[in-house]
């Protein structure tokens, strides 16, 4: 079917719940896509950091291959070999507690969520339930994670919202604790704030929160549904920052395409949930975890982070060296990047950018976000770096 053919049935069928962009992608090699009309694509938006390492990756197609023809699903009231050991590789390589296994990143703070208020019930009984977030977040679109997103744009229409939640200002600690009570149990946040702007948060800032909630025994919670499982040149992203969370939350990437969150708790917090508390009908099943199974063995190798670092610091260069007026800076970590234009015309750019064959998206008021798939190549940045330099004209 043409792109058109398929628009049309789009609109009879599917609920327009999303902005589009004018294209039908078909298949995809490594990081290049084709769309159905055969045109040619490089891909810096990966799904929006899913695709982590590419696309037709060997080692997952051959996962997901091999466990489809032996089991793809299993309830959860039994045990499966892949769940197991992508519990295990998680945990031994961050030095974590134990994991439990969800759907996405908004089922996997939905978990944290609730993890954080029985660990404070627990332990101090009713009413210390707030959980404290940042403004500028975004954490998902469930009615309670989209509470928890310090953004004001996101809490209409679905009224009423849960409760518990307050919000201070990121890099400011007298903000965070004036909003910290005596009915606060937990502080959740982003490292780098990937919808609000492609905005890493300031080491200090982030060493100031953990030493807070130390004192006051709340937990640390870090969402890094978007930082996570390499995207930032470590394995999570709160390893460069030298800090030690309570929960740590991913999704994304983890998969490598496939539908998978999890939720990974200290040792000091990982049996709060227990038996009847926390459950999920999907959750870990062997075949998505076949998957993640197959991008950890790719991406949490000391050499392949390295190589994150190292790709993320070229296109960053490449970039600023363009000399573009309309280019006001790059910010982000590894490859997590956001090009910085005026604000309000990061939409112009990134459509600009599709016309000349380079997927990208945006975020916040003035980022052009980049989140191509780790295992782009030299050569696939080159070229987007050449269309680059026709939409962002040097001065």
């Amino acid at each position: 079917m043409t792109y058109q053919e398929l628009k049309a049935e789009e609109n009879q069928y599917v609920m327009n719940t999303y902005g589009r962009f004018p294209i039908a992608l078909d298949h995809g090699e490594g990081a290049t896509l084709w769309d159905v009309e055969g045109r040619r694509y490089i891909d810096l938006a990966s799904g929006i950091g899913v695709c982590s390492v590419g696309y037709n990756n060997p080692a997952v197609v051959s996962a997901i291959t091999e466990q489809a023809k032996k089991l793809m699903h299993a309830s959860n009231l039994f045990t499966t070999a892949p769940m197991v050991q992508v519990a295990r590789t998680l945990v031994t390589k961050t030095g974590m507690g134990k994991v439990f296994f969800a759907n996405s990143g908004a089922e996997a703070n939905e978990g944290a969520i609730k993890l954080a208020r029985k660990y404070s019930f627990d332990r101090y009984g009713a009413g210390r339930n707030k959980i404290v977030t940042l403004l500028n977040s975004f954490h998902g679109r469930t009615v309670t994670t989209l509470t928890a997103t310090g953004q004001e744009k996101f809490h209409n229409y679905f009224f009423p919202f849960t409760e518990g939640f307050g919000y201070a200002r990121a890099g400011d600690m007298m903000s965070v604790e004036a909003e910290v009570d005596d009915s606060t149990c937990a502080i959740l946040i982003e490292l780098v704030q990937g919808e609000g702007g492609v905005l890493p948060l300031d080491p200090a800032f982030v060493k100031a929160v953990e030493e807070l909630c130390r004192k006051r025994d709340l937990l640390l919670m870090i969402d890094e549904v978007q930082t996570g499982v390499g995207r930032t040149g470590s394995l999570f992203c709160f390893q460069q920052y030298g800090v030690h969370p309570d929960v740590v939350t991913m999704a994304k990437g983890l998969g490598g395409g496939v539908p998978i969150g999890a939720v990974m708790a200290a040792k000091t917090c990982c049996d709060v949930l227990g038996p009847g508390t926390h459950a999920t009908t999907f959750g870990g099943t062997p075949l998505v975890c076949a998957s993640a199974g197959a991008v950890l063995s790719i991406v949490a190798d000391d050499d392949f982070l390295q190589g994150v670092r190292d790709k993320g610091e070229y296109l960053k260069q490449q970039i600023l060296a363009i000399g573009s007026p309309d280019i006001h800076g790059v910010r982000g970590l590894g490859l997590m990047l956001g090009i910085i234009v005026d604000d309000g015309r990061h939409s112009e750019f990134a459509n600009k950018l599709i016309e000349n064959g380079v997927l990208a998206i945006t975020a916040g008021k003035n980022a052009v976000r980049l989140l191509p798939p780790l295992t782009i190549s030299y050569p696939e940045m080159d070229e987007a770096l050449a269309v680059m330099k026709q939409v962002f004209k040097p001065q």
